[in-house]
């Protein structure tokens, strides 16, 4: 038999788990945890809540810088619009965002490769 299989089978992983038995995180294993996930999301509803007046706003203003031919305020109420957007779009998608990236680390050591 050749020493090349033996290196090979030597160098090959393991598939042992360092960490035996597994974790999930929960609000309920800490004290205080179902009232921070309360005030988590009611700071959500609040930076919703701005984010659309910050909207409304911003297409208040664009309004009547469009329509008063002043193109410096029309610009700055269509960002104030574009960013309103995008911020609520953040503030929805947060949660699926910070949940993708806990399952990538999560399973960063299981991909098998």
């Amino acid at each position: 038999m050749s020493p090349i299989p033996i290196v090979l089978a030597a160098a090959t992983p393991t598939t042992v788990d360092p960490i035996p038995g597994s974790w999930a995180p929960s609000e309920q294993n800490l004290p205080g945890g179902p009232q921070f996930q309360l005030l988590a999301q009611g700071l959500e509803w609040w930076a919703l809540a701005l984010a659309l007046v910050g909207l409304v706003i911003g297409a208040a203003v664009w309004a009547i810088g469009s329509h008063s031919q002043n193109f410096n305020q029309a610009v700055t109420g269509r960002r104030a619009v574009l960013v309103c957007g995008l911020a609520a779009l953040v503030i929805g998608a947060g949660p699926a965002i910070v949940r993708f990236f806990y399952n990538a680390g999560a399973n960063a050591g299981t991909s098998g490769l």
